[in-house]
């Protein structure tokens, strides 16, 4: 065998290897955790900060190993845990491609999606959330009525977009084929200048279109930066769970993370957590944070 010929069959093997996964044995061993994170809301700030980078921190020292944040965007979070490239088509989810695997898990203010299930294990819920519709405040459309029937308030929000313009983002929690609104006549924009969920609101007061979607965590802090210039339609999803995300070859690791949630929810860590970044959030769920405790 030729040494030119050696190199290329190392290269091609390489390239269909198996990504490399901790779980929390390896990650003991080596002595640290890599916490994927977004900047996104309060979940993970530009300065390292943040809910979920203080829960994760919190989880490294339970677990006895340093913590390292490693900042993705929404685009490459789950090929950075992964190694691979995630493609979806339709309701089936492929892998693709060969990449190096850079994070131990997610924690970003990550949604819990059909399609994430699939390749994903999440751990129980971290947060709650949910999908608004969000125009400027001088837009003639006025926000729906509150009804004991989630759903019959979701239509009435449907109703109101109609086929008006939205501006989305594809493959995050605001992607409109998560909520059915893909070929419904809706004048559908997607926002490509960034991958930066916070400069949505921005684009909407630009004039960029008519409506957007925000998740309720992110909405809670719009609607105070932006105080007066947005409101809130009304509801397009059902309530949704945030929780961390782990590759399925990390079962240990996601199973001491549980444990790790349980624990801070009963000694009140995790409500110290809550009201330092979300004030005020309790109000949209409470039933979310009484089971908590």
């Amino acid at each position: 065998m030729s040494p030119r010929f050696l190199r290329l069959l190392l290269v091609m093997l390489a390239c269909f290897a198996a990504p490399a996964f901790a779980d929390l044995k390896e990650i003991r061993a080596k002595g640290e955790l890599r916490h994927l994170g977004i900047r996104y809301a309060n979940f993970v700030t530009a300065d390292g900060k943040g809910f979920d980078v203080e829960l994760v921190q919190g989880f490294a020292r339970h677990i006895g190993v340093k913590y390292q944040l490693v900042f993705t965007d929404f685009y490459n979070v789950m090929r950075d845990l992964l190694g691979r490239d995630v493609v979806r088509k339709g309701d089936e989810v492929l892998l693709a491609g060969n990449h190096p695997v850079l994070g131990d898990m997610i924690a970003t203010g990550f949604t819990v999606l059909p399609w994430r299930e699939k390749l994903l294990l999440y751990s129980a819920p971290t947060f709650p959330s949910q999908v608004l519709l969000v125009a400027r405040s001088e837009s003639a459309h006025k926000p729906v009525r509150s009804r004991s029937d989630i759903g019959a308030e979701i239509a009435d929000t449907r109703a109101v977009l109609g086929r008006h313009s939205l501006l989305v983002m594809e493959r995050t929690c605001l992607d409109p084929s998560n909520y059915g609104l893909k070929g419904k006549g809706i004048d559908l924009r997607a926002y490509t200048q960034s991958t930066n969920l916070d400069e949505m609101v921005p684009a909407l007061l630009r004039g960029d279109a008519e409506f957007t979607l925000l998740d309720v965590p992110d909405a809670v802090i719009d609607l105070q930066r932006w105080a007066g210039r947005i409101k809130v339609i009304g509801p397009i999803s059902e309530n949704q769970d945030l929780a961390a995300a782990f590759p399925r070859e990390s079962p240990e690791l996601r199973a001491a993370f549980d444990a790790y949630l349980r624990q801070i929810r009963a000694d009140g860590s995790y409500d110290k957590l809550v009201n330092k970044y979300y004030p005020g959030i309790r109000r949209y769920f409470p039933d979310f944070f009484n089971n908590a405790k």
